[in-house]
């Protein structure tokens, strides 16, 4: 490890080695090779002069990239795709006449990048299932727990535990169809020249539109692909980079969401956050259990969420065909964006799947608002006893202002019911006014929502994803 200069916080304690390693210089390269003999195979395929010793050549030094002699090539000539054309056929003499053939930087450039993309949104794909299968479990398990529910973070009419869960899970549920929707649309760049004509294939190919077509339908077959982008100039489109982004900006708004509650209930101290067992919640107050998974994640998802702007200013100034004001920008926001996603996803997991929820403070909170959101039952209660609603409605207010102001200023027990007890006008004792302040009976279709929602519209999708469920969330630091 360095100490003396930058490093990265994604690296050495977010992002996940799974992750990191997409982003690294060996899947780069080795990626910008196998896309070379990809060309090399489909050229060779389509009538050029290319033997099966030089593509032979060309599979065999995949792996061993000599670093060193692209590095001072690159010092030399200050081009990085023509260091490493060079470096690679130093390893490969009998096949350095026919690397890169007809080929512009892009043709490896954008083709792994678009690789890597892809690759990156499985792994974000993958995770985002998990936390939708461990928030699942938790919907089911508190499903009848009623709580006292929010409305601008004011006391509202009572939900579920279980409920509540089923909010942030469909805000999941929301991006992995768009997930969905973008790996299902993936495409290569292909090998389309300079300037998006492939003029530089049409000459190879002696004038033959069909071969430069097939060129790019071998190559993407070759790389595991489809189809590639019917039209494009130098580069494949940068709001390719937008989209992807625009994505991973989605699931940051849902983790962000989710941590916030979270934290909001951490206050309440009705929900928390795992908390280890030699875990330090603050420097200077010990008895503290501060949030700070919760907090991550929102931090993180701040910045993934602004990260998007980068992205959307590229796509909107390129040039005519190809300008590099993309380049610098585009290896920092895309990279950093999938590696703040990731780590956002690998927290929400771990923060998901050991939630600590307490009944009896949740119980404490509804019932000290219970008797406020029952007053409608009453008045309905005492209007079919003869009252006149409009005169009830009034004394209602009027207890319910006194019973406030009893909470609020002397921070006495709300005795709400028992005022309304001892006015004759609703013709009720306490005790029938205790008997309906059962929480269950004030949260509506709550628990049957949340059985109905896991089995119809959670279940199918983790059906789907069986296989890459049970994710090991750990945090690093």
């Amino acid at each position: 490890m360095e100490r003396n200069s930058f490093e990265s916080p994604l690296s050495s304690r977010y992002a996940s080695k799974e992750m990191l390693y997409l982003f690294s210089p060996d899947m780069k390269f080795t990626t910008w090779r196998r896309l070379w003999v990809a060309l090399a195979e489909s050229e060779k395929e389509l009538g050029l002069d290319i033997t099966q010793e030089q593509i032979d050549e060309l599979k065999a030094h995949i792996e061993d990239i000599n670093y060193e002699v692209a590095e001072q090539r690159e010092k030399l000539v200050r081009h990085d795709v023509m260091s490493h054309v060079y470096a690679y056929g130093q390893q490969c003499p009998n096949a350095a006449g026919i690397i890169h053939l007809g080929a512009t930087s892009c043709y490896v450039g954008d083709n792994t990048d678009l690789i890597i993309m892809y690759k990156a949104m499985e792994i974000i794909r993958n995770k985002v299932a998990n936390v939708i299968s461990v928030l699942a479990d938790f919907a089911e398990k508190y499903k009848n727990q009623p709580t006292l529910a929010f409305t601008h973070f004011q006391p509202a009419q009572p939900t579920t535990v279980g409920k509540r869960a089923t909010l942030w899970i469909n805000e999941f549920l929301l991006d992995l169809e768009d997930i969905e929707y973008r790996l299902s649309r993936r495409r290569l760049l292909g090998c389309k020249g300079t300037t998006g004509t492939q003029a530089s294939f049409l000459e190879l190919f002696d004038g033959d539109h069909e071969k430069c077509r097939l060129l790019d339908k071998k190559i993407a077959e070759k790389m595991g692909f489809d189809e590639c982008f019917a039209v494009s100039g130098q580069t494949y489109s940068r709001k390719v980079d937008f989209q992807m982004l625009t994505i991973l900006s989605g699931i940051a708004q849902s983790a962000h969401k989710f941590s916030n509650d979270v934290r909001l209930l951490a206050h309440l101290k009705e929900v928390e956050e795992p908390f280890e067992k030699n875990q330090i919640g603050s420097s200077a107050m010990a008895y503290k259990r501060n949030p700070m998974r919760s907090e991550r994640i929102a931090s993180l998802s701040r910045y993934i969420i602004t990260d998007t702007l980068n992205a959307a200013i590229t796509t909107a100034t390129q040039w005519f065909e190809r300008t590099l004001d993309d380049s610098a920008n585009k290896r920092i926001s895309v990279a950093e964006g999938f590696l703040a996603c990731d780590a956002v996803l690998t927290l929400c997991i771990n923060v998901a799947n050991g939630l600590v929820v307490y009944p009896k403070v949740i119980e404490q909170r509804l019932m000290g608002e219970l008797p406020f959101m029952a007053t409608e039952n009453i008045m309905m209660d005492a209007v079919k006893r003869g009252g006149n609603r409009q005169e009830l409605h009034e004394r209602i207010r009027v207890h319910s202002m006194e019973a406030g102001k009893q909470v609020k200023l002397e921070g006495k027990p709300n005795d709400l019911l028992e005022r309304i007890a001892a006015d004759p006008a609703f013709g009720v004792t306490l005790e029938e006014l205790n008997s309906i302040l059962e929480p269950s009976l004030y949260v509506g279709r709550a628990p049957r929502q949340t059985e109905d929602f896991l089995a119809e519209q959670v279940a199918p999708v983790l059906k789907k994803y069986e296989s890459v469920l049970g994710i090991k969330a750990e945090v690093n630091v």
